[in-house]
Formats: C-alpha cells, structure tokens, sequence
C-alpha cells in the first residue's frame, strides 16, 4: 500500500512538472514570478515598476513606447537580445520610443563580443527613436538635483558611487529624436550617472544628434565607439567627472560636427562640481572641412580635463578653447592633453578669452608621433572588431 501510494505521489509530481515546464516560454513573452510588469514581445512599452524583467537571448523585442525602469526595479538583457523601436506615424510625438532608467532603477545588459546586445530601430535612418537614457543620483552642478530633458525624470543628488547597473558590449543605432530643435536624444544619455554603473564596449552609430553625452556625475567608461552621428561624437556638461579609457569617434554620412564638446556649466562657468573627466586613448576623426564645426575637441564654458594618448585626424582645428576659466585652466595645466598626434590637422590649436579676444593656447597639447589612441591609430582598434558596426 506504501508502495502504491509513493509510486502515485511521484506520478503526480513528474505530471506537474511537465505541466510547468510545458507553460514556460522562450518566446520573451514569459516574464517569471518576480515582476509585476506584464512582458509582450511584440508591445514592448510601459513602466517596470518592480522586479526583474528579463528580455531573452535571440528574441526580438518590438519597442512600441516609452519604457521605463523605476525605483527598485532592474532590466537584464541577455546576450543577442534586440529592442527594435517601431516606427512611428509622420510629425507624431506620441508614443516616442525610448528607454529610460530612472534613480534607483538598473539595467544589466549582458552582451558578448560575439554576441551584443543591439538596441535598433525598424527604419534604419538616424532620428527614429529616442536611445538610452539612464538618470543616476551623483552630484552634479546644475542644482541639487534637475529634470532631464528628453525624460522628465529627477537626476544628480550626493552618492558618488551610485549604482545603475552594468552595461557591457552594447550597439545603439538610429537614435536621436528631436522634439524640437532645443530637445533632441543623443544615444546614450547618462544624468547624473555614478561610479558604481559600468559602462563598456558601447557603440552609438547613425544618430541623429551626438553619440554619447554626460550630464554631470562620476561615471567611468572603457571602450566607447561613437560614429557617423550627426552631431558631437562625445559630449559632456553640468560638472561631470570621470576615468576613462579607449574612446574611438569616427563621422561619416558627410555630415556630423566635433570629437567633443566639453562644457562645466554655460550659465555659470565656476559651478561646482567642475567637469573633469580623465580620458586615455583616444582618437577622433572628422570630415575635414566638410564639417561644420571641425573641431576635434571644443573646450569651453569652465571645463577642465586631462587627456593622454591622442590621435586627431581630418578636423580644421584640435584644440578650440574657449572662455576665461577654460583658458585659465591650460595656462595652470588643470587642462592639458599630453602624446598628441596630429594627422591632416590644419591648426593644431586656437582660443579665445570670453570677451573675444584671440589668446595663444599651444600650452594645451604636447606632440608624441608614437600615438597610439585607442588603440591603432585612425584605424579601426582590435577591441572594437566583432561586434561592432560601420567601421
């Protein structure tokens, strides 16, 4: 009788367990227990309020809205993953496609080398869709806090070494909606972001405004591709301070404007914290006079930063200061870039005081013809091989 009844149980059990596994799906449609957030593969919009949600490995995702991450709740992208944003009808600004982590949200996405992660839209053309925005809670010098621009949710406060997940082996493509013509996407877009988020091996190809921008925080960064956006390759404001290394910026589409553009704070050149990021091998390469604003790197509005190991290639002008504090700063050494190689450059550097006034700023740079930037030279680096696109 014992017998029969365990030999019954264990009948039951191993039905149970076919039912269950039966009823889960690979089609990223099944989300788990641990979220409320109901995940369709084929409307991929709303708001994760809780929980983890989880997008699968060779399942493409078909971004029909805003999403956003909330407060607690996390976003895991597995490796070979795809967020397409669909198409929007014509001059409708409903429904923008974007994904937005706000504070005390994460994303972890989990790429490989030969397997990234591709956030992308169904009309392959720059301005389709809004990109990445993530908003983190570290200082920044326009306020305590502030609202951003292309998300409306709250960015910066006081814990440096904020934490809004990991991102690893990324490509970004087509991003850059424009609202209007003062509020545009970049690809990725990081407020306030702190020391504690990774960001890695990330490439923003044909966007529609610049490829990645800091507002303020203390992020660091390795391994970022930016190329044939239309505007800055690499942009930063509002005091962000960072260690970065392997920065490659490349335009094409004969269009796009400088490398960087580097600001503190346009409405107060002094605000604290002072941008100042760290940035080590790097190489940027414009359209030459084709370009509209060639600069490689554009200083100004009271940045500081310290730079190594450059290639500059293609743009009328390297280093354009500009501004008082910006100015003061090279004179102090507080901006400096050191191992500079200069390739089809026209002028290597030129300033300008804030009232206008021509000032000499050769101090900026000094010349190494052994430059490497990130990693062999203009072309394209060994650890940008794989994964990326248009290179």
């Amino acid at each position: 009788m014992k017998k029969s009844l365990f030999k019954a149980f264990s009948m039951a059990l191993l039905a149970s367990a076919a039912v269950l596994t039966s009823c889960s799906s690979d089609d990223g449609n099944n989300n788990g227990p641990s979220s409320t957030f109901v995940l369709d593969a084929n409307n991929f919009k709303g708001t994760i309020n809780d929980g983890e949600v989880v997008l699968k490995t060779g399942v493409t995702y078909k971004l029909s809205g805003k999403l956003v991450v909330a407060n607690g709740a996390k976003l895991t992208i597995e490796p070979g993953a795809i967020i397409e944003a669909t198409a929007r009808p014509d001059n409708s600004t409903e429904d923008i496609r974007y994904i937005a982590v706000a504070q005390g949200g994460q994303i972890f996405v989990n790429g490989t080398a030969t397997n990234p992660v591709v956030m992308t839209s169904s009309v392959k053309s720059p301005g389709k869709w809004g990109g990445l925005v993530i908003c983190g809670k570290a200082p920044i010098n326009k306020g305590a806090t502030a609202s951003a621009e292309v998300s409306d949710l709250t960015y910066g406060g006081t814990l440096a070494n904020d934490n809004s997940g990991s991102i690893r082996y990324l490509r970004i493509e087509y991003s850059g909606y424009a609202y209007n013509s003062e509020k545009e996407f970049n690809g990725l877009s990081l407020f306030g972001v702190g020391s504690g988020t990774t960001i890695e091996y990330v490439q923003v190809h044909e966007g529609a405004d610049d490829g990645i921008e800091f507002f303020g925080g203390t992020v660091n960064t390795k391994y970022l591709i930016s190329t044939s956006n239309e505007d800055d390759s690499f942009d930063w404001t509002e005091g962000w301070n960072g260690t970065n290394e392997n920065w490659y910026g490349k335009l094409g589409l004969g269009r796009g404007n400088r490398g960087i553009e580097a600001d503190n704070n346009s409405n107060n050149h002094l605000a604290t914290p002072i941008a100042n990021p760290n940035i080590k091998n790097l190489t940027l390469i414009g359209l030459g006079a084709q370009g509209s604003e060639s600069q490689a790197l554009k200083l100004r509005v009271g940045t500081k930063g310290q730079f190594d190991n450059l290639v500059l290639s293609n743009f009328v002008t390297g280093f354009d200061v500009q501004h008082n504090e910006s100015i003061g700063y090279v004179a102090n050494g507080t901006l400096k870039a050191t191992n500079v190689r200069f390739d089809n450059i026209t002028t290597k550097s030129v300033g300008k005081n804030t009232d206008g006034t021509t000032v000499d700023v050769s101090a900026i740079y000094t010349e190494s013809t052994t430059a490497t930037g990130a990693g062999n030279g203009t072309a394209t680096p060994s650890w940008a091989q794989g994964w990326t696109v248009g290179l």
